[in-house]
């Protein structure tokens, strides 16, 4: 039997609708924050600095998706890995003040630091080294300086991507363009740095710095 527009019922049925329960996000116990550093901008797309960017391009290409959507200060996007939700951030801030980002990430997404994952380039190991470590010094890298300023201390993940150390003017050369030698490695180092993350994610850090940390 169909029902007149005007129909009492009709209308409690629709406006029932209205507030249907929506679908649960995953609990915030399964969800992971990867924030890769860099600086936004078409000029610094490919340069050293950007190392952590290309790695979060890289976990979101993995999964069809790309970083775009804008939350906290950042480009972002959300990825599913088994159960486990990943929030992938590019900070638009600008390098130096990454840590304003990270911190706005974290309190939107209810992510703690335990599950915050931090990708980014390091002049002190040579190009393609990676080294997972939690805690410790900045090594001169001003977006770390940064996060350990907004999170209030040092003790989070880091995926320590190396680009090597120049013999002159450390900052013109974080902020040029890879090399058309480094080039050739570029996806392979960005690709072992994406697997580090999802291992750790999977696995834990321990068994993550065992596996990545050693010298191949």
């Amino acid at each position: 039997m169909q029902r007149a527009a005007g129909d009492p019922l009709l209308g409690a049925l629709r406006y029932g609708a209205m507030f249907r329960r929506k679908p649960a996000p995953p609990p915030a116990s399964d969800r992971w924050l990867v924030i890769g550093l860099g600086n936004p901008g078409r000029e610094y797309e490919r340069s050293r600095h950007n190392m952590g960017f290309l790695v979060v391009d890289e976990l979101a290409r993995r999964s069809g998706a790309r970083v775009t959507a804008k939350a906290a200060k950042s480009f972002t996007a959300r990825i599913q890995v088994g159960e486990r939700e990943l929030v992938l951030a590019k900070p638009q801030t600008m390098m130096n003040l990454s840590g304003l980002a990270a911190k706005a990430l974290r309190a939107k997404f209810d992510v703690p630091l335990e599950r915050t994952l931090v990708i980014h380039d390091d002049l002190d190991h040579p190009f393609g080294r990676l080294r997972i470590r939690k805690g410790g010094s900045s090594a001169g890298n001003h977006g770390i300086d940064s996060l350990i300023g907004s999170f209030g201390t040092p003790d989070f993940i880091r995926f320590r991507v190396g680009i090597g150390r120049p013999p002159g003017n450390g900052v013109d050369y974080v902020l040029s363009p890879f090399t058309a030698d480094e080039q050739t490695q570029l996806s392979a180092i960005i690709g072992r740095t994406a697997d580090a993350v999802l291992f750790t994610v999977e696995h834990g850090l321990d068994r993550a710095m065992t596996e990545f940390n050693r010298v191949s």
